[in-house]
């Protein structure tokens, strides 16, 4: 489990094909935390379990399942690219975004981005049925970053990102056109099923 507020970036040294998926190498880049093997990660959004604990100067390790190739952004990661790194939360760890589970729902493609007015407001295009789990105010993870809903359409939502946002995750690079991993809010998606299952119980079978 994560908060959503990202800690680092770091850099892809390498994604490499393997007969069971892929090895993502990840280059910390000064990152304090040094996690050990088996470890969690949040690496835009999606959730990674450390392969042997580096040592000092080593990249992050991780081994990717082609279901998480698949449905997330990992397996289009480039050489040299950034990523936003946050480690698993504890149970004294303060909440300061909201609860993200690293279990990415599906991959949105920025529509647009302005920055009207000294606001910088990015508007995505979400994938079948995410929308179904997103309100105005609501939160929302996207690329591994808690954030505020601020405006929601048919298929889209719109986020605003504060400088500090801007400045310590991938987000200020992700223009139109760009893919992000997306995860709604679990306890909305909760509630949800939730509903879905009870009023399929009321309703009278044929």
């Amino acid at each position: 489990m994560f908060t959503g507020i990202v800690e680092h970036q770091g850099a892809v040294a390498a994604l490499r094909p393997e007969s069971w998926g892929a090895r993502l190498e990840i280059d910390p880049r000064g990152w304090a935390h040094v996690p050990r093997d088996g470890d969690s990660v949040s690496v835009n959004g999606c959730c990674l379990t450390v392969v042997g604990t580096p040592r000092p100067g080593e990249p992050l390790r991780f081994d990717v399942i082609p279901q998480t190739l698949g449905l997330t952004t990992v397996g289009a990661l480039a050489a040299g690219e950034l990523v936003n790194l946050e480690h698993a939360a504890t149970a004294a760890t303060l909440l300061g975004g909201h609860i993200v589970q690293g279990h990415v729902d599906g991959v949105g493609t920025v529509a647009s981005v302005s920055t009207a007015g000294g606001e910088w407001r990015t508007r995505v295009a979400a994938p079948p049925g995410f929308m179904d789990h997103v309100v105005e105010r609501g939160s929302v993870a996207v690329d591994g970053v808690s954030l505020t809903v601020a405006a929601a359409g048919d298929g889209w939502f719109e986020v605003a990102l504060i400088p500090a946002t801007l400045a310590k995750t991938t987000l200020r690079d992700r223009a139109a056109g760009s893919r992000v991993n997306l995860e709604a809010d679990v306890l909305a998606k909760m509630v949800a099923e939730r509903v879905r299952r009870a009023l399929a119980a009321a309703s009278p079978r044929p």
